[in-house]
């Protein structure tokens, strides 16, 4: 599996070289800037990219940019994207883009190894990958949507905005399948969110509700 990096501090762009390749995956290249990535996935069509948020010579938003482009000439390019901070806008415009394969996690990730690799195998297959602050910010973001919910409805929301199946949701929270497919349908009917049952069109049709993207219909 072909990666794409894109990540100016040699530290951290070196140290996923090292893990990436140690754990199966071939990188391809690591770019410093957005221009550089871009050229990269041109030439080597990766299978799954990872961009850092804040790329020279601003450092403000050149690389999130340059993953959105990336995915708009590469439709359903796999984008893994690392920040520093919960930075909002940013998650809402890389989940509003279609064709799966998306991922916003903390750079504090990938220091847990298992962690960080099963969420890029995650992205790279076309799931969802988010980090649990960043769905928690969201959440907050729209609470007033939020508060019909009960608790249990919240955690069972929260995991599958993680990219969780039911199987795996019923096993965190120590409950049945046909208890997590209530919830689910309970969260879709309060949320006014058509119920489908397609893992990552439902992930991003209830994180782009949450983050004020709009109500989404389902197909």
């Amino acid at each position: 599996m072909r990666v794409v990096i894109a990540e100016d501090n040699v530290l951290l762009s070196t140290g996923l070289e090292l893990l990436l390749t140690r754990v199966g995956f071939q990188i391809a290249a690591i770019a410093e800037d957005a221009a550089g990535f871009l050229t990269a996935v041109r030439d080597h069509q990766p299978d799954v990219t990872i961009v850092d948020v804040r790329l020279p010579p601003s450092f403000r938003d050149e690389g999130i940019r340059a993953a959105l482009e990336a995915r708009r000439e590469h439709p359903g390019l796999p984008v893994l994207v690392l920040s520093q901070y919960v930075e909002q806008q940013y998650a809402a415009e890389l989940l509003a883009t279609t064709g799966g394969g998306v991922g916003y996690l903390l750079k504090d990730r990938v220091s847990r190894v298992d962690e960080f690799v099963d969420a890029l195998r995650r992205v790279a297959a076309g799931g969802t990958a988010m980090d649990t602050e960043v769905i928690a910010q969201l959440l907050a973001h729209r609470r007033d949507p939020i508060s019909v919910l009960t608790p249990r409805e919240r955690e069972v929301l929260a995991l599958m905005a993680q990219g969780h199946d039911n199987n795996t949701i019923a096993d965190r929270l120590v409950i049945t399948d046909n208890a997590v497919h209530k919830h689910i349908g309970n969260i879709f009917q309060k949320l006014g969110l058509a119920v489908t049952d397609s893992g990552h069109r439902r992930v991003l049709a209830v994180l782009a509700y949450l983050n004020g993207a709009g109500q989404i219909a389902g197909n």
